[in-house]
């Protein structure tokens, strides 16, 4: 791998307004949630770019402040590497990041937020030395759950191939759903979790599974049913995230049948959850994000721009 150069990282996704700078191999990051009303579970995309207006400059001024020398400028500016991924919320990371590429004369790289994760995922992890082999990625979020398969591209640095999916919640989706049914602020991974850990109940999931891909609607209509019976607060948010951490499991067997014993990596939000990291690291010696890389951030792609920079 190249020599990395210092660089900037922007990311606006629907759920956070993030910046990162690479300097000298360690990576400095700032972030803000965007605000969302209690009892609501997200943002419209039009709210999202306002809201990203108002931060991004916010989150850049507590980053940079006067200290600004890098070599390169990136930013995510849409989901996934498919034809037609596209979010309005990404052209403000995309707006910004260029003005500044262009004031500082410097080059100007864009990636997909997926791609990012990745990337913040292996950085957070110390396994960047992956990105010379086939590995598999899962990203589960509140926008996605799947697994790609991520190949060496020597002018992408990678490439993916969706391989499994949820067919229709996805994992951050379940969570944030449950976890207002309990009456948790939004996004609720964190006190989700924290009141899952609070009961040593046991719990037995059956996922369900089409191949590797799998349907996480059932986990919200039980999470639903077990609270309309009384059962306390803390069995439910221990059903939701075993359910999840079941559906994982169930595609990740089927994944490395179908592909043979590849390196794992695990990305995205949910995958911040202490349950889940525990399981599957201890099963498959899978390797996972750090919390603070978990999370919607801007990290992976300052890491993707220094290594396309370099």
């Amino acid at each position: 791998m190249k020599q990395p150069i210092d660089t900037l990282g922007i990311d606006t996704s629907n759920y956070t307004t993030s910046a990162a700078l690479l300097q000298n191999g360690a990576v400095f990051q700032q972030k803000m949630l965007l605000p969302v009303k209690q009892g609501e579970l997200g943002l419209r995309q039009s709210d999202a770019v306002f809201h990203h207006v108002q931060q991004l400059p916010q989150v850049l001024e507590t980053l940079i402040q006067d200290k600004l020398s890098v070599g390169a400028v990136g930013v995510s500016d849409r989901p996934r590497d498919l034809e037609g991924s596209y979010m309005p919320c990404f052209t403000v990371g995309y707006g910004t990041g260029k003005a500044i590429a262009l004031s500082l004369g410097v080059p100007f790289y864009t990636f997909s937020h997926q791609a990012g994760h990745i990337a913040a995922a292996l950085y957070s992890a110390g396994k960047l030395n992956l990105l010379h082999e086939k590995f598999i990625a899962f990203h589960v979020s509140g926008g996605t759950t799947e697994a790609v398969l991520v190949t060496p591209d020597e002018k992408a640095i990678f490439s993916t191939r969706i391989i499994a999916r949820s067919l229709d919640l996805k994992g951050g989706q379940a969570v944030d759903r449950v976890g207002a049914m309990l009456g948790l602020a939004f996004p609720s991974g964190k006190a989700l979790e924290q009141l899952a850990l609070q009961t040593d109940k046991a719990v037995r999931v059956k996922p369900s599974l089409k191949g590797a891909d799998c349907s996480l609607s059932g986990v919200e209509n039980r999470c639903a049913d077990m609270l309309k019976k009384g059962m306390p607060k803390e069995e439910i948010a221990a059903y939701c995230l075993y359910s999840i951490l079941a559906a994982l499991d169930g595609m990740t067997a089927e994944l490395l049948k179908q592909y043979g014993n590849l390196p794992l990596l695990f990305a995205g939000g949910v995958m911040s959850n202490s349950l889940i990291r525990s399981a599957m690291t201890e099963k498959y010696g899978a390797a996972f994000a750090a919390p603070e890389f978990s999370a919607d951030n801007a990290a992976g792609i300052a890491v993707l721009t220094s290594i396309k920079g370099a």
